[in-house]
């Protein structure tokens, strides 16, 4: 039997949101606007906040399903919603590790499925809508067909 799936090593890299984010941009993927280190300090991330302004998401490193993540919409919110995402994400999680990036409102979530071989044969599998959430969780995808998501997908692949 031939296993079918990522090997293990990159399960482990790309659990970490932070790493997974710098592969990323270190494959010339276009981000959002983020920390590529774990923020330890309020003052770290008033400095983020200095240079791209509000809202701000923080979230959890090792993070998912929505917890150890807050919005941040004025500098006075800052300090309580630090130490939640931290505290959650180590309850959570068991690492209390969190960094940064600039809040998008009403995003869409929109994922391509790889298939690759070992001979160096690859292929995308077209992309899905996963933007219907509850509690930043997919309730549903869709095949979008032809839609702004194609152009996206089409251009990074």
């Amino acid at each position: 039997m031939t296993f079918v799936g990522p090997k293990p090593e990159h399960l482990e890299m790309f659990g970490d949101k932070i790493t997974a984010k710098r592969v990323a941009r270190d494959a010339g993927v276009q981000t959002i606007p983020s920390t590529l280190h774990p923020v330890a300090s309020l003052n770290e991330a008033l400095q983020f906040t200095q240079q791209y302004g509000y809202p701000i998401m923080i979230k959890a490193a090792m993070g998912g399903g929505g917890r150890g993540m807050r919005i941040v919409h004025e500098a006075s919110e800052l300090q309580e919603a630090f130490d939640r995402a931290r505290s959650e994400a180590m309850q959570s999680f068991g690492d209390d590790e969190i960094y940064l990036e600039k809040f998008i409102a009403n995003p869409k979530h929109i994922e391509v499925q790889i298939l690759a071989d070992a001979h160096g044969n690859v292929m995308h599998l077209f992309e899905r809508d996963c933007s219907v959430q509850r509690r930043n969780q997919k309730v549903i995808e869709f095949a979008t067909g032809r839609g702004p998501a194609n152009r996206v997908a089409s251009k990074d692949l």
